[in-house]
């Protein structure tokens, strides 16, 4: 006589960990975390932001440029806001973002320091929380432009 119930069990038991452990990782999706931001036009990595929540708006702060730049370190001399003449590195580039669907985030603003404008803003996860794509835009979002950016950490 041949006892099988154990058997069965332990696999019943296996895969029910295997779905609750892939479904807690798809419930965790977030944006929160480190990113190389990737220039649109060369595909060469400009820099690592920090995503933040707090209470669920996401902001991002840049880290660290990682192109080559001599002299004194850059400041936002075309910013219009109290970011006006501070350094880039340390600044909030994304503020304001909120979920507002599967892998979406979106009714914030991000700042391009180089030209100091401001952007309407929308980000989404894709390739399994790998990848960001992150829309600035003004208006509507189809008068705007998408960089994809990669999880660093």
């Amino acid at each position: 006589m041949r006892i099988t119930a154990p058997r069965t069990l332990l696999r019943a038991t296996v895969f029910a960990a295997a779905f609750a452990v892939s479904a807690v990782a798809f419930a965790e999706a977030s944006p929160a975390g480190m990113w190389k931001t990737i220039d649109d036009s060369t595909g060469k990595p400009r820099g690592v932001i920090e995503i933040t929540e707090k209470n669920g708006v996401y902001s991002g702060k840049l880290l660290k440029s990682l192109t080559e730049t001599e002299g004194p370190a850059k400041v936002c001399d075309k910013c219009t806001d109290a970011r006006k003449d501070q350094p880039i590195i340390g600044m909030t580039l994304l503020t304001g973002l909120r979920k507002t669907g599967d892998n979406e985030w979106s009714g914030g603003e991000i700042l391009d320091p180089e030209s100091g404008k401001l952007y309407k803003c929308k980000m989404s996860l894709a390739d399994d929380g790998k990848k960001l794509n992150v829309r600035g835009f003004i208006g509507i979002s189809l008068i705007g432009r998408t960089q994809t950016w990669e999880r660093d950490r």
